[in-house]
């Protein structure tokens, strides 16, 4: 493929991963080509699993992998929650990675559509400890993912943990590390809800040259139970427009980069 094709390609999906679909018109604007080679691009986009053909445009592919979660509400009010915000972090996020770098999802909603914004990419090894993010990738060749191995330490989880995932962790080295976090505090540090979980997000971490954490704004400031990591552990932090200048200033002075998308 050229690197015409390629670049064609990455603007269709970036215009997709940022808006969900998009008519013809739309994708002409963005990819500055013509009628005959937007529908070839996306004849292969379509073939790859990325993208469906509509009449008058293409929508994202979204995996439909969680049957026995459809009739559970919590599952999905947390997918749905900040949906939008979520999907601006994680292309932001996605922006971050470069092509043959090893990097480390922990598991989370935001993460997980890091792992959905990074499928059309190639020369990517990604180690996760979350179960969804790794049946997400399975079936993208330029992708290639290890899971962690553990158990399921609760009913409705996509999160392993455990000895074994510890074991694993411990065994590899990461470029990055996007760390999904319930708080975000500047004294408290990158915090979730599961003692189990935050261990093997604070395994992850230390493997990790960067450390990004991925939040939207409801989350900073916030303290959960369990400690992941202190903050100045962090380096990056990926936010949404949300978060005002009052919000992310003590971050920055504490030396950590702040994206706002």
């Amino acid at each position: 493929m050229s690197v015409k094709t390629d670049d064609r390609e990455e603007k269709i999906m970036r215009l997709l991963l940022q808006k969900g679909s998009a008519t013809i018109e739309e994708l002409l604007a963005t990819a500055e080509t013509s009628a005959p080679s937007i529908r070839r691009d996306l004849n292969r986009l379509e073939r790859r699993g990325l993208v469906r053909r509509t009449h008058g445009g293409a929508t994202l592919v979204e995996p439909l992998l969680y049957e026995p979660f459809r009739y559970d509400t919590s599952f999905q009010a947390r997918e749905q929650r900040a949906a939008e915000e979520k999907r601006r972090i994680a292309l932001a996020a996605a922006d971050l990675i470069r092509e043959n770098e090893t990097i480390g999802l922990t598991a989370g909603t935001t993460t997980t559509q890091i792992g959905r914004a990074i499928r059309h990419r190639t020369n990517i090894k990604v180690v996760t400890n979350a179960i969804n993010i790794g049946m997400e990738l399975c079936n993208h060749a330029g992708i290639r993912t290890s899971i962690t191995g553990g158990v399921l330490p609760w009913a409705w989880s996509f999160s392993l943990s455990g000895p074994a995932a510890v074991h694993f962790i411990n065994q590899v080295y990461l470029d990055k590390v996007f760390l999904n976090v319930v708080g975000l505090d500047v004294e408290r540090g990158a915090t979730t809800l599961e003692a189990d979980e935050a261990v093997i997000f604070r395994a992850m971490q230390r493997q990790a040259r960067e450390v990004i954490a991925v939040a939207d704004h409801t989350k900073l400031g916030q303290v959960s139970p369990a400690l992941i990591c202190p903050i100045q552990e962090i380096q990056t932090l990926v936010t949404d427009t949300g978060a005002s200048d009052a919000m992310i200033a003590p971050f920055e002075e504490r030396g950590i980069k702040v994206l706002r998308v």
